[in-house]
């Protein structure tokens, strides 16, 4: 009889084990979030102010969460090649797209693989950019009024010069046209570098642009600045009014930066990303390396961050069909 227990024991136990060892091997052990090295993409090229709250936010996850994180420029497409890249990454987390603007107005003016809000779930957001107006110093004015007098007894002659078609400059450019009054024509170019250099150089008169790229260039007077957007004057150019200060407080447009993954993303792994950048943007530290590059902390949850995108995009829809403005 004892033997016969102990042989049914020893039966049993295996039988326990086995089933076991087929339950772990049909649901295997998930390893906590993060627990391997993050990639985030980025469509532009290294440079500028969207480059630099990458590598901002890239230092802070590497710091906090111990995984290494990488910065991956992604040009191409106005920024479509990266966000294309993410939708097709796998939903777990680790492969991130920081975002700009152009999310939302390239898909409203191409058609392209995603939709910039079903195929991505917004994180947050991370900062924004105010915008310079500014001219070549050969232009005989001083104040944003006497531009606006100027081109307006010029119309068709002067040009602005953007960083393509669908750009932030190229929106800011035809939304001015239209609360100025005047005909300033676009010059697209590709890439805001380009831009920059002919309007350094003479070429077209007129730039649209952040306040870190054109900083060093007015300061050394080779830019003649009117005004900057937003509701008070920016760090980097303290002498420089706001658009309401100089007479057309209705021009406020701005470069908001973004954190996005891809659709089906786990909610507690958008939830731990969006618990971390409440804490980046809670920390003075950070906070000060961004008003550094002139950006402006801007911290909000997924909610908020999808109803702005839907928001903004109602009005970028709104100005692109009365501008008739086109991407090729």
């Amino acid at each position: 009889m004892r033997q016969f227990l102990n042989i049914a024991f020893r039966t049993a136990l295996i039988g326990l084990l086995v089933a076991g060892s087929l339950d772990a091997g049909a649901q295997p052990a998930q390893a906590p979030y993060p627990s391997r090295p993050i990639k985030i993409l980025v469509g532009v090229p290294p440079g500028g102010s969207t480059d630099a709250v990458t590598r901002l936010f890239a230092d802070w996850l590497r710091e906090s969460w111990g995984q290494p994180t990488v910065v991956e420029n992604k040009p191409g497409a106005n920024t479509a090649v990266a966000a294309d890249a993410v939708k097709r990454a796998a939903a777990d987390g680790y492969t991130i797209l920081l975002g700009t603007n152009a999310h939302i107005t390239i898909p409203l003016l191409a058609k392209l693989s995603y939709d910039p809000i079903k195929d991505f779930i917004p994180v947050g957001t991370v900062g924004v950019s105010r915008y310079v107006l500014s001219v070549h110093p050969s232009i005989p004015v001083n104040t944003l009024q006497e531009f606006i007098a100027y081109a307006k007894a010029r119309p068709g002659q002067l040009n602005y010069g953007s960083s393509g078609n669908g750009g932030g400059s190229h929106i800011n450019g035809e939304l001015f046209n239209r609360l100025a009054g005047v005909q300033i024509q676009h010059i697209p170019y590709k890439g805001a570098g380009p831009a920059l250099t002919d309007t350094l150089g003479g070429q077209v008169q007129v730039s649209y642009n952040t306040p870190l790229a054109v900083a060093s260039y007015i300061n050394a007077g080779r830019l003649k600045p009117l005004a900057v957007t937003g509701p008070k004057r920016t760090l980097l150019l303290p002498q420089v009014p706001t658009f309401a200060e100089a007479g057309l407080p209705a021009f406020q447009e701005k470069a908001w930066y973004g954190v996005f993954v891809a659709a089906g993303t786990p909610k507690p792994i958008v939830d731990k990303l969006a618990a971390e950048l409440t804490k980046m943007l809670s920390s003075p530290a950070f906070r000060d390396k961004l008003e550094k590059q002139s950006i402006e902390p801007l911290l909000s949850t997924p909610e908020q961050f999808t109803a702005m995108m839907r928001t903004e995009t109602a009005e970028l829809s709104k100005l692109i069909k009365a501008a008739n403005i086109k991407i090729d």
